[in-house]
C-alpha cells in the first residue's frame, strides 16, 4: 500500500469547529493576509486561495458583504466581483499556463456550497488529464505544491 502525505491537513482535523463563525469573514476581518491566504483586498470584495483547493492554484472572489447570493449585492459588487475573477485567470495563466478553467458559483447546500451562507466565486486552473485515476477511484486529489508556495508566487505576479 503506498500514501499520499498531506500533512497540512492535521491543523484542520484537530481545529475547533464554530459554526458560528464565518471563515470568510473571519479572514477579511484580519490583517494577517498571508496567513489566511488573502491574495488582494479591493473595495468591496476580496480573493483568496482555497484551502482545501480542487486543483493547485484555486482562488475564490469573495464579496465583503456577508450574503447568501448574489442578488443580494448590487452591481457595482458584481462587476467588482467579476474584475478580480478575470484578474484572477489571468494570474493563473501567466504562473501555471492552465489548458483551460472552471468558473462557478454554488449558490445554496443543495448546489454544494460548503459555506452556503456566504456567496464565493470559485476560479479552477484546468489542465487535460487533471481528472485522473486518483480522483476517480482512489477519491483522492494530488495538489502538487503547498499553499504557501503557491501563495507567494500568485502574490508575486499580482
Amino acid at each position: 500500500m503506498k500514501n499520499l502525505w498531506s500533512p497540512w491537513r492535521m491543523s484542520y482535523i484537530k481545529s475547533p469547529k464554530n459554526k458560528e463563525v464565518c471563515v470568510f469573514c473571519e479572514a477579511i476581518s484580519q490583517d494577517e493576509d498571508s496567513s489566511n491566504f488573502v491574495v488582494h483586498r479591493a473595495e468591496n470584495s476580496f480573493v483568496i486561495l482555497n484551502r482545501y483547493p480542487y486543483s493547485n492554484g484555486h482562488m475564490m472572489v469573495i464579496p465583503n458583504s456577508h450574503v447568501s447570493g448574489l442578488n443580494d449585492l448590487n452591481k457595482p459588487v458584481r462587476a467588482e466581483m467579476m474584475e478580480l475573477m478575470n484578474k484572477s485567470t489571468e494570474t493563473l495563466k501567466e504562473l501555471f499556463q492552465p489548458e483551460g478553467f472552471n468558473l462557478g458559483v454554488n449558490i445554496g447546500e443543495a448546489a454544494g456550497a460548503g459555506i452556503g451562507d456566504h456567496v464565493h466565486l470559485h476560479i479552477v486552473p484546468r489542465w487535460k488529464g487533471d481528472t485522473n485515476f486518483m480522483t476517480s477511484l482512489g477519491n483522492t486529489r494530488v495538489i502538487p505544491e503547498s499553499l504557501e508556495e503557491t501563495y507567494r508566487q500568485i502574490k508575486e505576479i499580482w
